[in-house]
Parts: C-alpha cells; structure tokens; sequence
C-alpha cells in the first residue's frame, strides 16, 4: 500500500473509531447521576477498554508477553461492545427524537427521567455481556458442515474425493495452541483426502504463532494428499511473504496463483489473493491464464479468499470453488451488510456447472465472538461421475 493512502486510511479509521466511542461514551456518562461514586470508575475503563486492542497489538510489536495478550483480548471485546453500544445508545437517541416530536414518553419516565436513565444504562451493560459470552461460548464450538456433491467428470485415480476445508482460522493471540489443537483433531477425525485452507490462516501479527509453536500443530494435520492454502488478506496485512516461509516450513503447500494434479484424479486452483494489488503492488493472474494449460476433462477444484466475480469461476469451467473471507457478517446485524456487498456470503450455490461454498469460517477477527452465524469446519465428500 502506498504511504500516502496508508496515512489516509487510518486518519479515517482512528477518526472514526474516536467519534464512535466519544458518542458512546457520552451517552453513557449522562446516565450516570453527578453524585455517583462510580464515574471515575466508569471513565477509566471506558479508556483502557477503547485503547487495549491498539496497545496489545503495538505492545506485540516490542514486548510478546501475557500483558500484550491481555490487552489484545480486552479490546478484542470491546469491538463487539461497542457495536452493541452504539445501536443501543442510537436506539435510544431516535426514541428521543421521536418523542420530542409526539410525545411519546408516559409521565412515569418524565417525572424521574434521571432514574431511567440509569435502568437503561445497567439494562444494555447487562444485555451487552449476556450477548458477548453467548457469542463466545457459540465462538469456540464449530459446526462440521458436511456437503455431498457430484460432478460430471471422471476422476481416473478415484471414484470420490474427501476435501475437508477450514477457511479463516485467524492464528495469533485470540486464536492459540489450545484453540487450533482442538480444530486439528476435528479436522484428523473426517479422515481428508485432501485438507484446504481458502485464506486467513493467520491473523496479523505472526510472532504469537512462532511463539506458541503453532507450526507443531499444522504439522499434525494428518491428510492422504497433504494441506494445500491459498493467501488472504489478513497474510499480506501482517506480512505475506513471512507467514508464507513459516507456514510452508510446517507442512502447508502455498499455491500462489499455481495448479496442481491431486493423484490423477482432480486439478487443484489456488488463486492469489486480490490484495497482491494492493500490497504487492502487482495483479494476480486471469483465472483463463492460469488454468491455460489445465486439461479440462479433470474435475477443477480452485480456492479463492475473497468471493468476489463468481460468475468468473462458471465462465472458465471450475467445477468446485471455496471461499472464505467474510464471515458471515460474524456479528449481528453485520450479515446484512455482507450480503449486500457480496453474490454469495455464507453457504451453497450452484451456478451453471460451478458448484460455490462460500464459508463463514472457523475462526473470528477482531471480538473472539460470533452472533447470527456458527463457526464452521466444511467437509465435501466429492463424487465424480
């Protein structure tokens, strides 16, 4: 990315991030009564939860301990908080508004509007947390979705393939050893043929996934064909050219706008991720290009970080293709927005003879919490005919 547009960027983001948390955080301090012995308490950790996730994550930089950890996590939380607050506190402006137009409030709340006020304020603390730990508990429990499909080409090596995928795992300080051991036995119990991972192995910062040895981890992935991965954003965010080297050092295959023949039976895609522009300064090959010289009587398998252009995958005879990248929304009502901005944003599509599995994935970004949607481990048991 240019220096220029990086600059840009976060003085828009940290502005925003500033007024957000200044409106919340109004809004909740008029709640409070000015003889309250818990305001102070209330703006310091207002403060250290809206600054924790940008200490952690700097602190990681220079100092990888249990306090960077800390501050990682606490202001992982507090990014779904403030989501929750800032409906809340809007909610409550726009029955405001309402109410100043046609009076809407009945006299038990005018008369002690201070106290309602405060009823409101400990009524979404309360809300806010039961959500974040429902949404967390539902975060570290994956769904194995299984899918039967059939495409109409011959596999000469097998009668079937067994393709077990895990798109967005997001290794680093939320998502550790203990974590990604327990999505390894689930993947090593579907018994793959083949194990693929569309994208976001890794989180940003790689030095918690040296630290922890998350390599050991990949290296247990027990597969008949190996575990191939493409890039996604979040490797060129933290540093595509790192996390590539350590993650192929255990036992990943990186197919970087490459093919391969999988034992005679189907060819493997993996596209580079549409970040390569933006990070790498460079374009990623056409899919017509890089399927050039692919023989297209073999079932075609491709992954693709970020589903974008599907028609892309039909237009040039993919049989299979699997993306990641956006979640679900993993929050509501963020799913609303991102099925506005993508064709396909969690599930199963058939298009033309290109089947699509868009997966919400099994890790989170940012709040280790998922509300709307189930974490997901995608297992394709796929038949040739």
């Amino acid at each position: 990315m240019k220096p220029i547009l990086f600059i840009l960027f976060f003085s828009i983001f940290f502005a925003v991030y500033g007024l957000l948390n200044y409106y919340i955080f109004i809004r909740g301090f008029q709640a409070i009564p000015h003889t309250a012995s818990y305001r102070i308490h209330y703006i310091i950790i207002f403060i250290v939860a809206a600054l924790s996730f940008f200490l952690g994550r700097i602190l990681e930089n220079y100092w990888l301990s249990p306090v960077s950890k800390t501050f990682v996590w606490i202001g992982s939380f507090w990014l779904a908080s403030m989501l929750y607050f800032f409906i809340a506190v809007v909610l409550f402006d726009v029955v405001r508004l309402l109410n100043s137009l046609i009076p809407l409030f009945p006299k038990y709340i005018i008369h002690n509007y201070q106290l309602t006020k405060q009823i409101l304020f400990f009524s979404v603390l309360v809300i806010v947390v039961a959500s974040l730990i429902a949404g967390h508990i539902n975060a570290i429990n994956p769904v194995i979705k299984k899918i039967n499909l059939t495409v109409s080409k011959k596999g000469r090596g097998m009668q079937s393939l067994n393709i077990v995928a895990a798109s967005d795992i997001h290794l680093g300080s939320i998502i550790g050893k203990s974590r990604f051991d327990d999505i390894v036995s689930i993947i090593n119990s579907l018994d793959p043929d083949i194990v693929l991972l569309p994208g976001d192995i890794v989180d940003e910062d790689l030095k918690p996934v040296i630290k922890e040895n998350l390599g050991e981890s990949l290296r247990n992935i027990k597969s008949k064909f190996g575990v191939f991965a493409v890039t996604g954003n979040h490797e060129y965010i933290g540093g595509v050219e790192e996390a590539v080297a350590y993650l192929t050092e255990n036992g990943v295959r990186f197919l970087r706008d490459e093919t391969v023949l999988l034992n005679h039976t189907a060819y493997l895609v993996g596209r580079e991720d549409r970040s390569v522009n933006r990070f790498g300064n460079k374009d990623r090959k056409s899919l017509k290009e890089l399927i050039s010289h692919v023989d297209e009587s073999y079932p075609i398998i491709m992954m693709d970080h970020q589903p974008f252009q599907l028609a892309t995958a039909k237009e040039n005879g993919i049989d299979l293709q699997l993306s990641g990248h956006t979640h679900g929304g993993q929050l509501w009502p963020l799913n609303f927005i991102t099925d506005a901005v993508y064709e396909l944003s969690c599930g199963y599509k058939k298009n033309g003879g290109t089947n699509i599995y868009v997966s919400c994935g099994i890790g989170t970004w940012g709040p280790p919490v998922r509300l709307g949607n189930r974490p997901e481990i995608v297992n394709i048991r796929l038949d040739f005919e």
